[in-house]
Formats: structure tokens, sequence, C-alpha cells
């Protein structure tokens, strides 16, 4: 496994993507840290706000789509019972040219909510990435984490960590420290540092004397008297966003803290019962006895009720900053669902699929004119080319009858018939295709 975390993604499209979003967060950063309030909980709420709100048109196109889907859904439905058991190939492109017809009517593509998922899913992808490795992107934490780790480098290069003997460590080691081996031993030991335990970070501290650094003037690890930069950072309402809940129950059992434990667990039940809320929220689109809907609806009502349990063990066991990304994007998405629901009611549909169908007709005219166009073209390239290769063209009548007016060679002083009579005229067309046909 090759786990790079601080070094920004690369990936096509997601790590474009990624680093634009990381710099809105740091901009966020920016913008808290200079009123006094650097906290990477704030920051993980104020960033999921804005991303959904830029993300607001694709939402809203995306609940119109289902809106018009559900609205088609009848006519669809009934020209699959049509050409139901009717497998030749006529009837499955009359079928296919029917369906079109529907969807043009309407004024979507029956890609239409593929496309939406397509362009939603890089940016999906590419906020876990910028909130999991926080010290990336943000540039603040990431120098502040950087003064750890010239030390460490200094020290043993890092030996400590890799054969400290302390299991939790070793294990991050072998999951995030990759890049340790791979030549960037620098953000290799931020990678580490960063998913590290409270309890795991002050383990190594002791070890390399990390205790008494300071970053901009500032102590970056707390100690008995001052809070460090690193946990003032963390902390939101009390809990650790580094720590998991599962640690921070473990440590907060141990000395009583009942607050924290119970803020710990609160975390993946508020990201379960957020996202069952935004589940149903969304739209569900009507089946009308369809069994292949049907089947459909079920698998899906099957996910949506999986989704909330997996996120609330997901919470569980990742970073509580990734856990308050889900409650917090479950509660924005939640909100806005219900501002979007309440805009796609106020749409008269009936205009809407009007004013579709209006611009499919003329879509569908410059279509035609287009392709009459192209075969004029094709038709005109054709006379070129037999003209080319020598095909004779006919000669229309009049032309043969006008030539051979022209004509004052002997054919016609051989000729005993009346100049202008019919017998001439005659005369004169037979000798001009004699010529021409030589």
């Amino acid at each position: 496994m090759n786990l790079i975390l601080l070094t920004q993604n690369t990936t096509p499209i997601i790590g474009q993507v990624a680093w634009l979003l990381g710099k809105i967060m740091n901009g966020i950063f920016y913008v808290i840290d200079f009123i006094g309030i650097p906290n990477i909980g704030l920051a993980i709420i104020l960033f999921t706000i804005v991303v959904n709100l830029l993300m607001t048109p694709l939402n809203i196109k995306q609940q119109k789509f289902s809106k018009l889907q559900a609205k088609m859904s009848p006519e669809i439905q009934a020209i699959e019972a049509k050409y139901k058991g009717r497998s030749d190939q006529e009837s499955l492109m009359q079928k296919n040219q029917e369906v079109q017809m529907v969807y043009a009517k309407y004024g979507v593509s029956a890609s239409g909510s593929c496309v939406q998922l397509l362009i939603q899913m890089p940016i999906l992808f590419a906020l876990y990435r910028v909130i999991y490795s926080m010290p990336a992107y943000v540039t603040k934490i990431g120098n502040t984490f950087r003064v750890l780790a010239d030390k460490i480098i200094a020290v043993d290069g890092g030996g400590f960590l890799q054969d400290s003997g302390v299991d939790s460590i070793s294990s991050v080691v072998s999951m995030y420290g990759s890049s340790m081996t791979n030549g960037d031993l620098s953000n290799g030991i931020i990678d580490v540092l960063n998913k590290l335990s409270s309890t795991d970070l002050m383990t190594v501290a002791g070890h390399y004397d990390l205790t008494q650094l300071t970053y901009d003037g500032q102590l970056i690890l707390s100690n008995d008297t001052t809070r460090g930069l690193i946990d003032t950072y963390n902390n939101f309402l009390g809990l650790n966003m580094g720590d998991s809940p599962s640690a921070l129950i473990r440590s907060a059992w141990e000395i009583g803290a009942w607050g924290i434990v119970i803020g710990a667990v609160m975390i993946p039940v508020l990201s379960a019962v957020t996202q069952w809320i935004n589940v149903k929220l969304m739209p569900q689109q009507p089946t009308n006895g369809n069994e292949k809907a049907s089947s459909m609806a079920a698998s899906m009502k099957t996910m949506n009720m999986l989704m909330p349990l997996m996120s609330a063990w997901f919470c569980f066991s990742f970073p509580a900053g990734m856990g308050l990304y889900w409650v917090a994007g479950s509660v924005v998405r939640s909100i806005q669902q219900v501002v979007i629901n309440k805009h796609i009611d106020k749409m008269d549909f009936d205009q809407v699929i009007a004013k579709n169908s209006a611009k499919s007709a003329k879509k569908m005219e410059k279509l035609k004119a287009t392709q009459e166009k192209l075969n004029a073209y094709a038709s005109m390239n054709t006379k070129n080319i037999q003209n080319k290769t020598g095909a004779v063209r006919p000669v229309p009548d009049k032309q043969k009858e006008t030539a051979a007016q022209q004509d004052t060679g002997p054919h016609y002083e051989r000729s005993n018939a009346k100049p202008g009579s019919m017998m001439a005229k005659a005369n004169m067309v037979k000798d001009y295709n004699e010529r021409n046909n030589k």
C-alpha cells in the first residue's frame, strides 16, 4: 500500500478538485485564525456549508430531473408493456425510438442522473481527501507539524516511530507512513503524527523531547500549564477532532470524564440519525406496479437503511473530524433539501414540459435541416465523382437539337430533307447522337 497523505493527491480529476477544495479550506482556516479562533472543527463546518452551497445548482437540477422522471414514468411503462415479449430487431428499434421521443418531450436525457452523479463523485472523494489530510492543504497546520517532523529527522530519522514497540503507533506507521521509506521522509512523518491519538503523540513527544518546540511564537504541544497549538486546532466542544470516538471514549472512561464520553458517543449516533433524515427527505420514485421499478425501490430502501448504520460504524473508528463532517454535511443537505423541495413544489411542471417540448421540436427541426443539407451535399459529391470517372451524362433532347443546329458540317449538306422540316430535325438529332457515341 502506497499512501502519501501529506503530499497532495495527484489522481486525475480528483487531485485537481482536491487542490481547489484545499484552497477553500485553507482560506477558511486563515480567516478564522485571523479572528482568533483557529479551530479545525469550526473550519470543517464552514467548509461543508460553502461546498454544499456551491453544489446547490447541481442538486436543484437533479431534483427537477427526478420530478420529471416521475411524471414521464407512466408513459415509459406503457411503451414497455406495448413491446413486452417482442424481441425482434424492428420492434426493439421502434421501442427505443418511442422511448427517446418521450425523453425529448420532457426535455431530459436518459443519462441525466448519471451525469449528475459523475460530476458529484469526484467532489465527494476530494472532500474526504482534504478533511482526512488537513496538513496537506491547510498551510498553518502543515507548518506546525513540520517543526515536529524536522526535530524527529534530526534525532534519528524517524527510527523510533518505526520501531517503538507500541502497537497503536506501529499500526499507524504501517498504514500511513509508507512515504517515510519512499524518499519523502518529512511528509511521511507528518502523515503519521497527524493520525496518532493524543496519547500516542505525547509518547512520541516524550521520546524526542518535542514539548518545548514552538511555531510562530506559540507552543506546539500542550504541557501541564499551557495548551499547545495542535490541541487548540483540534479541540471542538471539548472533543479532540484528531482522535476517533472509540479512542476518546477509552481515554475519557479511565479518568471519569463523562462529558467527553457522551460527546464521543453522540458523533456516530448523530451521523446515523441525520443521514436517515436526509434520506427520508429525498423524493421517492413511484413504482406504479412496475416489477422492475418495485425491485429497484426495494433495493434502494435496503441501502437507505444500511448506509446510516455503516456511517455510524465508520464514525466510531475514524477521526472525530471526519464524523463531524458527516454530521454537518447531513444537516446542511437536509436543510437544503427542504428548501429545494419547496422550490420544486412551486414549479408549474406542465409549463416546464411545454417549454421543453418546444425546445425539443426546434432541435429536431435543426437536426432535420442539417441532415437534408448533408444528404444534398453527398448527392452533389456523387455526381462530381461520376463526372470525373467519365460516366456518360444524359443530354436533354432540346440540348441535342440546339447542338445539332449549330453544327455546320457536311452531314447536313448531304441531307435531302427540307430545312426546318420534321425530317431535317430528326436527321440533326440522329447525326448528333452518332458523333457523340463513337
